[in-house]
């Protein structure tokens, strides 16, 4: 099992110690460290930003919003940070929700599948650097042509000689036909909220995109990068209290009331009537009441609280579902050291 730091994305400002947080990540043994993005801070200025303090750590985005870029540009950005950190980018991709593309970035939100294909390959294209870089998708037509444009539109290949020809792309998928894809298209999968329990669904589900023809890993070489809460102590009740209304905002305000991607991936752990009532608990203001309904098992299913004995317990049953990597946050460097000493040596 290998560990992973989220450093998320801000809220009201920047956070002043994450510079402290990577370094000591990397100094304990971490693989990599992530940034992520809503509708303020972006993901990669401070991910370029803060893995200058680091020499070995991979530097991934968990995730950069499809809708917030065009494909040509991501490719230029994961280019540049490629050869700042001496080959150590990972591109996380992720399509965000109908409420932040059409309304903070002004994009059409449909055909998320199709949209992420034809953005995954211009990307590919322009880091073979093979030949000009064109698309025929309907997407994301490169070179544009037709009503309202110059016609002057050339094919073109980026100035910049990539590092590494194939940086790798993992996606933050969270339905059936997302994760298929992601098995077909990507180097790993990014679930936000992730229970070994349904071990055996997202198996079926990946498997179906690793049996598609070019897909281009196989079960024993994709990564498997699963978000997870992990909390050691010996008060549980304190834990489960602060984790809760985290999963009050992403059950029930992320999105909008009937179109809510987290809450879905609730739904399909068997909690659609929590589900219900923390939406409307939120909707209506009563954000504290909607934290505390939500039953202790739902922290359970995708957060590890406990002593030193279970979580290490845990860690091996997340680890034998086929995680690679547990993406975990914390706020000190002393919780960064117990993390490395608890879960590198379950």
């Amino acid at each position: 099992m290998k560990l992973g730091l989220q450093l998320g994305y801000w809220g009201k400002g920047p956070e002043t110690n994450h510079g402290e947080l990577a370094r000591a990540a990397e100094a304990a043994g971490f693989d990599a460290i992530f940034t992520a993005e809503a509708w303020g801070s972006d993901a990669y200025t401070p991910l370029a930003w803060w893995g200058k303090e680091t020499e070995r750590v991979r530097l991934g985005t968990s995730v950069l919003q499809l809708s917030a870029r065009t494909p040509t540009a991501c490719a230029m950005a994961a280019l540049t940070l490629d050869h700042l950190s001496g080959g150590r980018h990972i591109v996380g991709l992720g399509v965000s929700g109908p409420q932040v593309v059409e309304g903070w970035y002004g994009q059409r939100f449909p055909k998320p599948l199709a949209r992420t294909r034809e953005y995954v390959d211009i990307m590919r294209q322009v880091w073979a650097r093979e030949a000009p870089v064109t698309n025929d998708g309907p997407h994301y037509p490169l070179p544009l042509t037709g009503e309202g444009t110059t016609g002057l539109g050339k094919p073109l290949k980026p100035i910049v000689h990539p590092l590494r020809e194939d940086i790798p792309i993992f996606l933050g998928a969270e339905g059936p036909k997302n994760i298929a894809l992601t098995a077909e298209i990507a180097d790993g999968w990014l679930p936000i909220f992730y229970t070994p329990r349904l071990a055996d669904m997202y198996n079926e589900w990946l498997d179906e995109g690793f049996a598609r023809p070019g897909a281009r890993r196989t079960r024993e070489d994709f990564e498997i990068c699963a978000t997870a809460q992990i909390v050691i102590t010996d008060d549980r009740d304190a834990a489960m209290a602060g984790i809760k209304p985290f999963l009050a905002l992403y059950m029930g305000g992320m999105g909008s009331e009937d179109t809510n991607f987290h809450a879905e991936v609730y739904r399909r752990m068997g909690y659609s009537d929590v589900v219900d009532e923390v939406t409307k608990l939120f909707r209506s203001d009563r954000k504290d009441e909607a934290a505390a309904i939500i039953p202790d098992a739902v922290v359970d299913d995708s957060a590890i609280v406990g002593d030193v004995d279970y979580v290490r317990a845990k860690v091996r049953e997340w680890e034998a579902a086929g995680v690679t990597t547990m993406l975990v946050t914390a706020k000190t460097v002393e919780h960064i050291d117990q993390l490395a000493d608890v879960v590198l040596n379950a």
